[in-house]
């Protein structure tokens, strides 16, 4: 039911992010998903690949500070609401939701939200209870 994140420091400079996008590419890894967020000096890309330990030695070996951490891919409604009843499993379950970011993909009125909880297993448990897909990584990539 977990992913493998990676988080990717980017300095804040010209040609950065298109050099670790070149680097992903020469390896013939494709970006499943990804989010950007920025400060002044740096940058944190959050991205889903299939091969996160071939990505991971890539982008390395190429001088990117790389970390993994856990995320889940959750199934939501695509309907007025449908993010609402997610939040409210996961409030009910006394989880956080530190960040979250969206496929671009939906199927049959659904669409994927990619979560950071502060605690994964807890997480699935409640969501899970609550009869809400939480996509397995061979789940997730048989659809993208």
């Amino acid at each position: 039911m977990k992913l493998t994140q990676l988080s990717v420091f980017l300095e804040n400079r010209p040609g950065r992010l298109r050099e670790l996008c070149e680097t992903l590419s020469g390896e013939g890894i494709n970006i499943t998903t990804l989010s950007l967020a920025d400060t002044e000096k740096f940058g944190i890309l959050r991205l889903i690949v299939k091969d996160v330990d071939r990505a991971r030695a890539a982008l390395g070996a190429k001088g990117f500070v790389v970390k993994t951490s856990s995320v889940l891919a959750v199934e939501v409604s695509d309907e007025p609401g449908g993010l609402a009843r997610i939040l409210a499993v996961a409030e009910k379950g006394g989880l956080s939701v530190e960040y979250m970011y969206a496929f671009t993909i939906k199927s049959g009125g659904r669409g994927i939200l990619v979560f950071r909880f502060d605690d994964t297993d807890k997480a699935i448990a409640a969501l899970q209870a609550a009869k809400v897909n939480v996509l397995s990584s061979v789940d997730l990539f048989a659809r993208v």
